[in-house]
Order: structure tokens, then sequence, then C-alpha cells
């Protein structure tokens, strides 16, 4: 019982994460297109960062309440998942095609994205000044997709998704519910960034487990829930081309913003094990996906069950090292 009332709290703290990302973005969506707002702008800013937040609150909370572990283990944990998890599955139910616009871009600036957080980490810690290099490059991203989608270029089918403003469901429209909205997900997403980061760590220190480790498996998995739920939906609809996209483009934000933001709220101890194990596995991961790509050869039924099999074995690897 000691542990399954903190378990319960991190479990609601993830749902309220979700809930309250979710309508953060709709309601901003909203106010943003109320203002004239174009719509390429509000996907890349207000959706694109938005579906980023409660990784975002997660991390730099646990960084200022003295849990620096959990937010780089979040980042890692996350970006595994996305790999192995948000793309195994959709793919055993519909082979993923990897020939759609904007896919070998994504994964190829989420590759560099590893590699430069992997030499960060290589010091052991990674400080402010590295932080703001890793924030700055989300923004450098973010105008990067605007100047190319703005050139006349063909745009990358995640992008589209994000800009389709017009046609998001759930857009609240009057102002009461526009500004309810807000309010509910600015309030809801530290409120749950709270519950999941104190939560996590009693069950850390119960289990006698470093922060890490727990930012590594339930953080993570709850945190990826909203882009496997996508994901899924987008597979079961057809439409299995967007799963990677939004995987990779997860992993973007997750090292550049999420990393970014809380290396510059506070230092970022990495731990030996994180080095020598878990950030091969995201490049390794990173690598083999890029393979598809480049060959453009689609993720079919057997490889996303690898994948997802390949995910079930990491995390029975990492429980085992600390029973």
């Amino acid at each position: 019982m000691e542990v399954f009332v903190p378990t319960l709290w991190l479990v609601f703290g993830i749902v309220v994460l979700i809930i309250a990302g979710d309508l953060l973005v709709r309601g901003s969506a909203s106010l943003a297109k109320g203002w004239g707002i174009p719509p390429l702008i509000i996907g890349l800013t207000v959706v694109a960062l938005g579906t980023s937040a409660p990784e975002l609150v997660v991390s730099v909370g646990a960084v200022l309440a003295g849990a620096p572990g959990l937010a780089v283990g979040n980042v890692i944990g996350s970006n595994i998942a996305n790999m192995l998890l948000v793309l195994g599955i959709p793919a055993m139910i519909l082979p993923i095609v990897t020939t759609a616009p904007g896919i070998r871009r994504n994964i190829t600036i989420a590759i560099v994205a590893t590699i430069i957080f992997f030499l960060m980490a290589a010091g052991g810690v990674i400080v402010f000044w590295q932080g703001a290099m890793l924030f700055a490059l989300i923004i450098i991203y973010l105008i990067y997709l605007f100047v190319s989608a703005r050139s006349g270029k063909e745009i990358a089918s995640d992008i589209s998704e994000m800009a389709d403003v017009d046609n998001m469901d759930g857009l609240p429209k009057k102002k009461a519910s526009i500004a309810l909205f807000v309010f509910s997900g600015l309030i809801g997403l530290p409120l749950g960034g709270y519950l999941v980061g104190t939560n996590a760590v009693d069950i850390a220190e119960y289990f006698d487990v470093s922060h890490a480790i727990i930012g590594l498996t339930i953080v993570a998995i709850g945190t990826s829930l909203p882009e496997l739920t996508t994901s899924v939906i987008a597979a079961l609809r057809g439409h299995s081309e967007l799963a990677i996209g939004n995987a990779f483009g997860s992993n973007i934000f997750n090292i550049f913003a999420v990393g970014g933001a809380s290396a510059m709220a506070g230092n970022l101890p990495v731990d030996p094990s994180l080095l020598s194990f878990d950030l091969p596995i995201m490049l390794a991961a990173s690598v083999l996906l890029a393979i598809f790509a480049f060959s453009r050869k689609p993720i079919g039924r057997i490889a996303g069950f690898l994948m997802f099999a390949s995910y079930l074995a990491y995390l029975s690897w990492l429980v085992l090292k600390v029973a």
C-alpha cells in the first residue's frame, strides 16, 4: 500500500497532463485564429510546442524540485518509446510508408539532435549554456519549417496536419469557452507536472532506484501516450505515414525544447548508465529507422512486431537491472 497511493497519483497526474495539454492547444489555437494569425504560424508554434507541453512541464518541474535525473530519463525514455513503441504498434496494424514528404528531413534532424545531446551528456552534466543552445535550435528548426512551407515546396504531412487548424476537432467557438480551455490548460499542466514529479520521486525512493529509471519507464510511457494514440488512430484510418513524421518530430522537440528548457532550469547530471546503455539505444533505433526511410522501404508488420518486442525487452532489462 505504501507505493500504491503514489502510483495512483502519478497515473492521475499523467492523465491531467494529457488533458490539460490538449485543452491548452485547442484553446490557444482558437484564440490565435480569432486574432487572425495564419494557420501555418499557429501550427508551428501553438500546436507544435503545445503538444510537447506535458514532457516540458514534467522535466522542468523535476529539475526545479531537485530531481534532474527524472528530466534526463524522461527525454531519453520518451524518444525510445516514440521509435519502438509509438511506431511499432501502428506498423503491426498497417505498414508505415516512409516516402511521404518531410520524413527523411525529420529523421536526419532527429539523428543530429541525438548526437548533439549525446556529446553534451558525455561530459557528465548538461549545463545552462548547452541548454540555451538546444532551445535556440528548436527556434531555428521552427523558422526553417516555416520558410520551407512558405517557399512553395511540397509541404510535409506532419506540417500540413499541424497547420490544418480549420479542421481541428473540438476547437471552442465562444469567448467564454476559449478562456475556459486556456485557463484549464494553464492550471492543469503545472498541477499534473507536480503530481507526476513528486510521486515519481516517491516511487523511486520506495524501490531505491534512481530518478532516471522512473523517467525512462513510467513517466516516459505516460507522456508518450498522446503520440501513441494519434499514431494508432492514423493507422486505423489508413494514414500510417503520419506516425513516423509525428514520432520523429516529437523526438526533435524532446531534445531541443524539453532538454534545452530543463538544462536552463538547472544543471542536468547524466548517470553513466545512460551513456553506456540508454543513449546508444536511442541513437541505434534512430539509425535503424533511417535505413527504412532512406531506402524508401515501408516498416512492415514483422518489423513493427520486432520493434515492439525490442521495447518490451528494453523495459524488462531496466526492471531486472534494479530488481
